[in-house]
């Protein structure tokens, strides 16, 4: 099995897991600062590229995803959703389109699947898996997130949905870190 494959096995694995009632994961990288995104060149942006020290001050959830992954599409409602409610106090979302398939590597198709899941934040085009691998992930979908300071706080690895344990959890998480004033040691 090539290692993709293997990383989408292992995916479904996970997600089977939490499905019958486990909590997210938190993992060895909770606590250590998020990576530098791996390039500011446009073309490998759907949407304006950002960084670590633009979004300095902001809680910022990072969803790791990829279109053809029918977990991570099902996650999709859900990050609209926690992004539309707490952006006015000081959220951010960026998407992390890691492709599996070669097919999931062509920038127009995720254009179209960003376009067609209404997606207006900014999607880094993670073709390489240069940001997968700075973030030690291993599955789809993974949702991060990251403390005013830039510090990788939670993770969550499956399909999140709002009114499930899920989307709670990391509601609660999320609360957390937007009341927190200024950046915690």
């Amino acid at each position: 099995m090539e290692l993709m494959g293997l990383r989408r096995y292992l995916a479904l694995l996970a997600a089977s897991v939490l499905a019958l009632g486990c909590a997210g994961v938190s993992g060895d990288d909770v606590g250590r600062p998020a990576p530098p995104f791996p390039t500011q060149d446009p073309k490998s942006w759907i949407g304006t590229p950002v960084s670590w020290p633009e979004l300095r001050g902001r809680v910022v959830l990072l969803d790791v995803w990829t279109f053809g992954c029918i977990n991570c599409t099902r996650t999709l409602p859900w990050v609209k959703q926690v992004r539309a409610r707490y952006a006015p106090r000081g959220l951010s979302v960026v998407g992390v389109h890691t492709p599996e398939f070669e097919q999931e590597r062509d920038a127009p198709s995720v254009r179209r699947a960003v376009q067609e899941h209404g997606l207006d934040y900014p999607q880094l085009l993670d073709n390489n898996s240069a940001y997968w691998e700075a973030l030690h992930n291993e599955y789809w979908p993974t949702v991060y997130l990251v403390d005013r300071c830039g510090r990788i706080r939670a993770r969550h690895i499956g399909e999140v949905h709002a009114g499930e344990s899920s989307g709670q959890g990391l509601e609660a998480k999320l609360e957390a870190l937007l009341d927190e004033k200024g950046c915690q040691s």
